[in-house]
């Protein structure tokens, strides 16, 4: 009987541990289908972008507004630099964000830049 409790025990502890599994937060919301600045992209921009992209910080462009992040990204620098090394360095400069990330600003992109 004891050893039958203690089978039970890993039973069930092995399926626990391989029941789990890491994901980033990217991966469980995955990707909106319809974008827009205000609700995808904006928050997007400023946890990524505004520490060296702001006026006070002075790196070229400075993506503060709705106006200035759509122009980056429609004259494609934004764009290829998030997602492409051959535009020079990845941006940003902490490292390539989630794909689901990158393929938000693309889809916003793509739908005309919604506001």
């Amino acid at each position: 009987m004891k050893a039958f409790k203690i089978f039970s025990i890993l039973i069930v502890l092995t399926l626990i541990l391989f029941s789990c599994e890491s994901s980033t937060y990217e991966e469980i919301a995955g990707e909106n289908a319809n974008p827009t600045y205000s609700q995808s992209v904006r928050p997007i921009i400023q946890s990524n972008c505004l520490s060296c992209h702001s006026a006070t910080a002075g790196q070229n462009p400075t993506l503060e507004t709705y106006a200035q992040v759509r122009d980056a990204a429609e004259n494609g620098s934004m764009i290829c630099r998030i997602d492409d090394q051959s535009c020079g360095s990845v941006m940003p400069q902490s490292g390539r964000m989630p794909q689901p990330t990158i393929n938000t600003i693309k889809k916003w992109a793509a739908n005309g830049y919604p506001n």
